[in-house]
């Protein structure tokens, strides 16, 4: 179950710094407490992860997944290009993300 939360957790960051990103274009009180409640339920989410798997590996597990989501958002849905070494750097992320979580039991 905490593998669980740690992706809902995860992907709650996605949506957060979506929301900080929109909110930068154009305000709107809505978004803004929309993107603060995802804010808040993704720490509450990495909080049940974290009483289950230890600190060095649930916290850069979900940086990396908010990392590699925020990436892929940004490449989607505001047109930002990558370089090669973008996508590199990307690799090596989600394979120390496997690497980190193959040894946690």
């Amino acid at each position: 179950m905490a593998w669980i939360f740690l992706i809902i957790a995860g992907a709650l960051e996605v949506v957060w710094a979506t929301g900080l990103k929109k909110l930068g274009i154009a305000f709107s009180w809505t978004l803004g407490a929309l993107t603060l409640i995802a804010m808040i339920t993704s720490l509450v989410a990495l909080y049940a992860a974290m009483t289950r798997l230890p600190l060095g590996i649930a916290y850069p597990i979900w940086t990396g997944i908010g990392s590699v989501g925020s990436v892929l958002v940004g490449v989607i849905a505001f047109n930002q290009n990558l370089s090669t070494a973008n996508v590199a750097g990307l690799t090596l992320l989600v394979f120390g993300m496997f690497l980190l979580g193959s040894d946690a039991h």
